[in-house]
């Protein structure tokens, strides 16, 4: 099979209860959406073309911003104000917006302050329609949610006020590497933290301890990740031995972030299924 197109975020389904229990994964490709679980085993090469096309308003840019969008797109939207990776700058709530219809779809919506381990403990903030995209884009296996608030802002300062007793990064690496850091009770961490929470924080607490358990169609994990570059190395090519949060994992080791390139040009070859 070739194909060509833009490629995009891939997207994520999983539900405990389906016959695999495996995250299911798309791969936008143009117009068409790659199932790409089918295609973990075999070999498979993606040719960069050295054409970028911005992902919202599809303008061709020598240049991807915040993982696909042109410049001009990149200083206007909403999509990429800075509280979109720091929840606790949002201002929605005051009515301050690049675009208040957007947020009062995104920001004025309830979101979930939770622990995940990825694959040790941290803190993170989604909306609560992305559960649960955002624990699988992390590479979580494992997540409970601690705290629902009505708006983006409120979730994003109970996250800053939690980071002095939870790590709020990844370690991507040993995610990759599928390192998971046995032990860690997130029922008992949820209760440990509950005990920082101060003033209102505590009224969005949540009682229900639901924990969400991930698994990745992973066929090896490598001993040592090195990350591939599309603007560097245009051509990518290997088995795939698997696919966590937004990376495809090859069976000698490099990583591609699809993610990062959104917008790139690319031709995609893979054996006959």
């Amino acid at each position: 099979m070739k194909i060509q197109g833009n490629i995009g975020k891939m997207r994520s389904e999983f539900s405990p209860e389906s016959n695999s229990g495996v995250v299911e994964y798309r791969m936008p490709v143009g117009s068409d959406q790659i199932y790409m679980n089918e295609l973990v085993g075999r070999d498979i090469s993606l040719t960069y073309g050295g054409k970028i096309n911005c992902i919202y308003c599809g303008r061709e840019t020598k240049k991807s911003f915040a993982q696909g969008y042109c410049y001009p797109c990149f200083i206007s939207l909403p999509q990429t104000d800075e509280c979109i990776l720091h929840p606790e700058k949002c201002r929605a709530h005051d009515g301050i917006s690049r675009d208040m219809v957007w947020s009062e779809q995104n920001c004025l919506e309830d979101h979930f302050v939770y622990l995940a381990l990825t694959p040790g403990l941290k803190v993170g903030v989604t909306r609560h329609t992305q559960i649960p995209t955002r624990w699988i884009d992390q590479g979580a296996w494992k997540a409970i949610r601690v705290v629902r608030t009505p708006n983006r802002y409120t979730a994003g300062m109970v996250e800053v006020h939690l980071k002095d007793y939870v790590a709020d990064k990844t370690n991507w690496r040993q995610m990759l590497a599928g390192k998971r850091i046995d032990g860690i009770d997130l029922i008992w961490e949820k209760k440990r933290v509950k005990k920082y929470l101060t003033g209102s924080m505590i009224d969005y607490f949540i009682d229900e301890d639901e924990i969400i358990e991930l698994n990745y169609p992973v066929l090896e994990y490598p001993d040592k990740v090195t990350t591939l570059n599309l603007d560097t190395d245009p051509f990518v090519s290997g088995k795939l031995a698997g696919i966590k949060g937004q990376y495809l994992i090859f069976s000698n080791g490099s990583v591609l972030n699809i993610r990062k390139f959104g917008g790139y040009l690319v031709d995609l070859e893979t054996e006959e299924l």
